[in-house]
């Protein structure tokens, strides 16, 4: 019997551009300072952009330093990455995997006594130091040490000074993408330093002192420490419109810096024409009030392409934009192409990205869908084919 191979199917894929990323992180190097250094922020599929693409790309252009959210996301990007590379987790990681994190070397917050335990016992019984970063509460109240525990924990490391390298001493702030929060944020910087002060009269320098994420980077110069975390701004996405709006404001030409790598694509599966008077796709929600000819694009809400974008999203078609007519799918959804009587099956669909002189960019796509741009990207699934065009594009 002969076998029979199958490769996912390719209803739409996602292009990255290098090019972009090349520009965003010469922009965020010049803006931050060649003192500090980048860890990269690749969590949810380095942001909907895919790990196995990703990363190479950015160690090729000099990143060297990865943060993830859990231990998971460790596994994969530890499998891909470098070995001269580093790697961090920010967040989850159970007892077993702090003995897996220790053996490879891959660095990890400790926001509780009871993680601080394990990686020392752990540390022992590997003979070999547990590379840390204490995360201290600054008011966030999310996850850190606060004062008493800090306080334990020092004490604990100046027992077990062989097993835990400090290798350094962060933070998260609450909101700083927004002007809203710029005191909370503020109280939180004199707090941390107040912090870090303290932990040097007890012995503990870290190697990196580290608060900002690409908001905090951004906005605040007096977070650039010794090491940003960005995530969203290298994939060539401000943090927030009042970021972006704050960066241009003293600019003579309103341009922006960064270029998103991201293009999400798929084709007209099928065409054919609706009568005036007929419903389209599912219940009554469309109502041809002409003769119509539509397009059905095989990608729907299990796709990313969210079900609140029905009768209200646009995609490109021949360098024109096409509203989306009826209710989308969970697998398909449908265009409105009577003005585009040349269109043909196979034609290329732009859900993000440019096409001609148009675009549809993920801030657009957001703000109909009712959804982050983290939100959105980050729900793209990881079964879409991710494909890398040439430097040169």
């Amino acid at each position: 019997m002969t076998e029979i191979t199958y490769t996912l199917p390719a209803t739409s894929r996602i292009e990255l551009n290098p090019a972009a990323l090349e520009n965003n992180l010469d922009f965020l190097r010049k803006y931050i300072g060649p003192q500090t250094k980048i860890s990269s922020v690749v969590k949810a599929n380095a942001y909907g952009h895919g790990f196995n693409q990703f990363i190479p790309l950015a160690e090729g252009m000099g990143i060297d330093h990865f943060s993830v959210f859990s231990s998971h996301e460790a596994f994969q990007v530890n499998s891909i990455k470098s070995t001269a590379t580093r790697l961090m987790i920010m967040g989850w990681l159970s007892d077993d995997e702090i003995e897996w994190a220790i053996q490879n070397n891959i660095e990890f917050y400790v926001f509780d006594l009871s993680r601080l335990e394990s990686a020392i016992s752990l540390s022992r019984k590997l003979g070999k130091p547990a590379k840390i970063h204490f995360e201290v509460e600054t008011g966030m109240n999310r996850t850190g040490l606060n004062r008493k525990e800090l306080r334990q924990a020092v004490e604990m490391i100046k027992h077990h000074p062989d097993n835990v390298h400090v290798t350094g001493v962060c933070t998260h702030f609450a909101g700083a993408e927004s002007i809203a929060n710029y005191y909370r944020v503020q109280a939180q910087i004199r707090k941390y330093k107040k912090i870090v002060a303290w932990m040097e009269t007890q012995g503990i320098r870290p190697e990196f002192r580290h608060t900002a994420s690409s908001a905090a980077a951004l906005s605040y110069p007096a977070t650039r420490m010794d090491l940003v975390r960005i995530g969203i701004a290298q994939y060539g996405f401000w943090p927030s419109a009042e970021i972006y709006m704050d960066y241009v404001h003293s600019l003579k030409e309103k341009i922006d810096p960064l270029q998103r790598m991201l293009s999400w694509k798929s084709e007209i599966m099928s065409i054919k024409d609706v009568r005036e008077g007929e419903f389209v796709s599912y219940g009554t929600t469309y109502l041809a009030q002409s003769d119509k000819r539509i397009a059905v694009i095989p990608v729907g809400y299990a796709s990313g392409f969210s079900r609140s974008l029905s009768n209200q999203g646009r995609v490109l078609i021949d360098g024109q934009r096409v509203a989306v007519i009826g209710l989308v799918n969970m697998n398909m959804l449908i265009a409105d192409i009577t003005h585009i009587p040349n269109a043909q099956p196979g034609d290329e669909v732009v859900l993000i990205g440019r096409q001609g002189d148009l675009e549809i960019s993920v801030a657009s796509f957001s703000e109909i869908s009712n959804q982050l741009n983290y939100e959105l990207l980050t729900r793209l699934p990881q079964d879409i084919n991710r494909v890398v065009k040439p430097l040169t594009q």
